[in-house]
């Protein structure tokens, strides 16, 4: 990080792409790794991984762990991270990856209702009409994304599931923002991991994997699964964090515009199919987002996609 000059405005824009290239690749790792692995396996083999990279930041930052904080890294560990991992591969044995990478851009509409709800932070009229069309994108989204002639149907309730992760991740940014600080990004990124990383791994240690090893590829998918990981849990979220501190949190925020573009176009490329009303859809969830956006310093981590 030393050698990249993050206060550079041409850096600070290719930073903002490479995330959102990570992030937007992050639905497609899934996806492969779901053609060997059951959706908790391939959460949990994700979380776990994660553990295991943070490890060495886990144990220069344990000191900064306290009573105070507990609770609150907890949340952060399983709303912000355990949950939404398995909640994501759970919906992607029903719904494609593209439209996963679409549904995620929720995430900053759903971190201004909880700010506004649960820790009463201050709204004005255009932040509300912000998220009324975000909301009005999803609903659309949903609409048009569902089987058959735009009747709801079983892949609703999977898709549902995305919404369900990205309510996740909006208490734990908001808890990261109001309750966590004392401690800093990278802090609060890697001991969140100490709580669910080893109850991963007490789970893959009971795991049944003869399925998956009945698979023709399950090395490389597992592989899938470790680079998600890897550059998505681990790298991704250590670099946003710095682009956070040398950027305004509305910049840094502006990653959600871009990532569905790249989940979109790995969805395209491995024969997923996206309409006009889908694209459509996505673009009034982005002018909700702007409207947002706009007129809040809230910073918005598309964290662990």
């Amino acid at each position: 990080m030393r050698y990249i000059n993050f206060d550079n405005k041409l850096n600070q824009w290719l930073i903002l792409l490479l995330l959102a290239f990570i992030w937007g690749s992050s639905f497609i790792l899934m996806k492969r790794g779901l053609e060997s692995y059951s959706y908790f396996q391939v959460g949990t083999f994700r979380l776990f991984f994660s553990f295991l990279l943070y490890f060495p930041l886990i144990v220069y930052n344990f000191k900064r762990l306290s009573f105070q904080n507990v609770k609150w890294l907890l949340v952060v560990g399983f709303l912000g991270n355990g949950i939404p991992a398995i909640l994501f591969s759970m919906a992607q044995t029903q719904i494609s990856s593209l439209l996963s990478g679409m549904l995620n851009s929720l995430t900053p509409v759903f971190v201004l209702i909880v700010s506004t709800f649960l820790f009463k932070s201050k709204t004005n009229a255009r932040s509300v009409l912000g998220t009324l069309i975000g909301l009005l994108g999803a609903i659309s989204l949903l609409w048009f994304s569902s089987k058959g002639d735009g009747k709801f149907s079983n892949n609703i309730n999977y898709a549902l599931l995305v919404v369900l992760a990205t309510t996740f991740y909006a208490v734990s940014i908001n808890v990261t923002k109001h309750k966590l600080k004392a401690l800093n990004g990278v802090e609060i990124s890697s001991l969140a991991f100490l709580f669910i990383g080893p109850l991963s791994g007490m789970y893959l240690g009971f795991s049944d994997f003869a399925p998956a090893l009945q698979t023709p590829n399950y090395l490389q998918n597992i592989t899938f699964v470790f680079i998600l990981a890897l550059f998505s849990s681990f790298i991704a979220v250590i670099i946003f964090n710095v682009l956070v501190k040398h950027t305004e949190p509305v910049f840094a925020s502006s990653v959600t515009y871009i990532i569905p573009i790249f989940a979109i176009a790995w969805g395209i490329f491995d024969d997923e199919t996206i309409n006009f009303f889908q694209i459509a859809s996505i673009f009034i969830i982005f002018i909700g987002i702007y409207f947002i956006n706009t007129t809040t310093k809230i910073t918005i981590k598309a964290v662990n996609k």
